[in-house]
């Protein structure tokens, strides 16, 4: 029987490892080690980031929504074109430019002494758009029916990494300052760029330059299918974004958790919503079954962070809300990735997971600075209720957009 473990940004099928081939095996674990390490030094900053960076040079809230967010928008700028280089030059190569553009960003931050060298760097860090090559490098290495599990155990790498983070993040800040998180996330990049080479093996199954042409793969893009998908990552990190401009600032103010111990709230959360995610995924096995959920999830973000507009000094909501929202876009990051990989064609998946990631990143775009103009201009409470008006518009996009997915889903399984 499935055993099903849940991590933020993946789901984790450990499901009959032993059915993996050799190599397989061996990518995927070499793999979930780069991917981890990179991810662990991205997720550092998250819990502390708008709480130190209002008291730097020149900042605002608004600012300091700015360069969370941008981030998301270079890497939403060139997550397409990344992903169609590597369908052209190589998934290695690719993901090594990357990756160096991020560790020159990292150090550009790092000796930034007010927040527009923050924002700098923030640009630079995002324009190592990687994740839509990396993807495609997993698949590329995977059989159809055992990319799930390799994915899944990628997934475990991006979840330990989250939770690290949460838990070391404002100690190591308390240390070293946020000078220190970015000094010490440039040293993990370059050390992802080692392991890359040393451990995952080049991609055999390469295809040339005609499948990232850009008629064939704009035409893709169009389908509706692929637009219900990507307008869906898009919204719930324009969600979770904006949600994590005012969620440290709203602990420390508003229910007098400190920021080192706001790890309290997040490690157990992400337990609980493990659990949950346990009992769901294991039920959830087709297209159809997987926009249902989807449909769900989405009304439970928007009621989650209603929650957390109307929490105030209320621990038992915030707790209730805190569950809601994690559970539900553990959900989604698990359900959407997986769908874009099973209805995307196999000599364009590099594109489309490109687009998947652009979508992803815009979204997180998007989420900071409206989070930033909330919070300067409005309030704390807010930031979350304007996060959670974008459920209106995304629930009529599903409710027209789920026959489509489930159709296109049955032409891809015939």
């Amino acid at each position: 029987m499935p055993i099903i473990v849940h991590f933020h940004g993946q789901a984790v099928w450990c499901v009959a490892v032993s059915k993996l081939s050799k190599g397989e095996l061996k990518t995927a674990f070499a793999l979930s080690s780069v991917v981890g390490l990179r991810m662990f030094g991205l997720f550092l900053i998250m819990p502390v980031f708008s709480a130190y960076a209002l008291h730097m040079a020149g900042a605002t809230p608004l600012l300091v929504g700015l360069a969370i967010g941008i981030y998301g928008f270079a890497q939403a700028l060139l997550q397409i074109p990344v992903g169609m280089l590597s369908d052209v030059i190589g998934r290695h190569v690719t993901i090594t430019l990357g990756l160096l553009v991020f560790a020159i960003g990292s150090v550009v931050a790092a000796m930034a002494h007010g927040i527009h060298g923050i924002i700098v760097g923030r640009v630079l860090q995002g324009m190592g758009a990687v994740s839509g090559a990396s993807q495609a490098l997993a698949a590329d290495h995977s059989r159809d029916d055992n990319r799930g599990k390799v994915m899944g155990i990628i997934g475990v790498s991006i979840g330990f990494a989250f939770v690290l983070a949460i838990i070391l993040g404002a100690p190591l800040a308390g240390v070293a300052g946020l000078t220190g998180l970015f000094g010490l996330t440039a040293v993990l990049a370059l050390a992802a760029i080692g392991l890359l080479w040393l451990l995952v093996p080049l991609a055999v199954d390469h295809r040339g330059p005609a499948s990232a042409r850009p008629g064939p793969v704009l035409r893709m893009l169009a389908t509706p299918q692929l637009m219900v998908l990507n307008v869906s990552i898009f919204m719930m990190h324009t969600m979770l974004t904006a949600a994590f401009v005012a969620l440290p600032l709203m602990l420390l103010r508003d229910t007098g958790i400190a920021l080192d111990q706001q790890w309290r709230l997040y490690l157990p959360v992400m337990l609980v919503s493990a659990v949950v995610m346990g009992g769901v995924l294991r039920r959830v096995t087709s297209v159809a079954g997987s926009m249902r959920l989807i449909v769900v999830c989405a009304l439970g973000l928007g009621l989650a962070l209603c929650g957390f507009s109307m929490a105030g000094t209320g621990h038992l909501l915030l707790w209730l809300s805190a569950m809601l929202f994690f559970s539900a876009f553990n959900l989604l990051e698990a359900s959407l990735p997986s769908l874009v990989s099973r209805l995307a064609p196999t000599h364009m998946r590099g594109a489309a997971l490109g687009a998947y990631a652009t979508s992803q990143f815009f979204g997180a775009g998007v989420g900071g600075v409206m989070g930033g103009v909330m919070l300067q201009h409005i309030s704390l409470p807010a930031v979350f209720a304007a996060a959670a008006s974008l459920t209106l518009l995304w629930l009529p996009l599903l409710v027209w957009g789920r026959s489509r997915v489930v159709a296109a889903g049955a032409i891809a399984t015939a």
